[in-house]
């Protein structure tokens, strides 16, 4: 990611947190920058996708009750990225079939 990258993926990352509780024990600062590290190669939108499907309660493999480990953000950011490249893959397809049909 970009350093303007990066300031959007602590902004969601943030407003994640805050839509869930904390422990008024959690180290704020080392929980973003652990969940940062964690996330550091993602593409920005996949991580946006993914937070936004934590928050509304999408994610089955989720708890809604508590905030996701950084472990599960990865896990719903790569299913958030397959799903990008399928889409992808189908509209160059469909490009494709025009082109030639």
């Amino acid at each position: 990611m970009t350093t303007a990258e990066l300031q959007q993926a602590t902004k969601a990352l943030a407003a994640l947190f805050s839509c869930f509780p904390q422990s008024a024990l959690t180290d704020v600062e080392m929980q973003m920058r652990g969940y940062l590290g964690a996330v550091r190669d993602a593409e920005l939108g996949d991580l946006q996708a993914a937070i936004q499907r934590f928050v509304r309660g999408e994610v089955r493999s989720g708890n809604a009750q508590f905030c996701p480990s950084s472990a599960q953000l990865c896990i719903e950011v790569r299913e958030r990225r397959v799903m990008r490249e399928l889409l992808a893959r189908r509209s160059g397809q469909a490009a494709a079939k025009q082109l030639t049909g």
